[in-house]
Formats: structure tokens, C-alpha cells, sequence
């Protein structure tokens, strides 16, 4: 395998990687989608942590963006 192939093969890596806070943050709205359904007065409580571990969650996918921005353009 030459370098070429391999730099491409890490980027698809690091980019499937997105994947799993995709489908963290899905489950996290459902999640807080049933419970506001079930107790509608907690609304702004949860609301305040949702938001907190939605950005945790989102942080995690430009990360791997950004290996897999670094793996295509930086190494050699």
C-alpha cells in the first residue's frame, strides 16, 4: 500500500468517526424529547443540560474533522 493510499484510507476512518456523535446527539433529543413529553414543567431544566452536552457532543465530531483535515493536507 503506498502513502497515497493510506492517507486516503485514515481520512475515511476519521471521518466515519462523525458518525458516532450523530447518532449520540439523536439519541440525546429523543431522550430529551420523551422526558419534556412526560414532565412538560422540566422543560427549562433539561433544556439547559441538553444544550451543555450537545455542544460536548458536537465538539467531538470537529474533532475528527479536523484529524481527518490534518491526515489529508499536513502529513506527508
Amino acid at each position: 500500500m503506498d502513502v497515497l493510499s493510506a492517507k486516503m484510507l485514515a481520512m475515511g476512518l476519521a471521518i466515519v468517526a462523525v458518525a458516532g456523535p450523530g447518532v449520540g446527539l439523536a439519541i440525546a433529543v429523543k431522550a430529551m424529547l420523551e422526558s419534556v413529553a412526560r414532565q412538560p414543567e422540566t422543560e427549562k431544566k433539561l433544556s439547559t443540560y441538553f444544550w451543555a452536552g450537545a455542544g460536548l457532543i458536537e465538539a467531538c465530531a470537529i474533532y475528527a474533522l479536523v484529524v481527518a483535515l490534518l491526515i489529508g493536507f499536513v502529513i506527508k
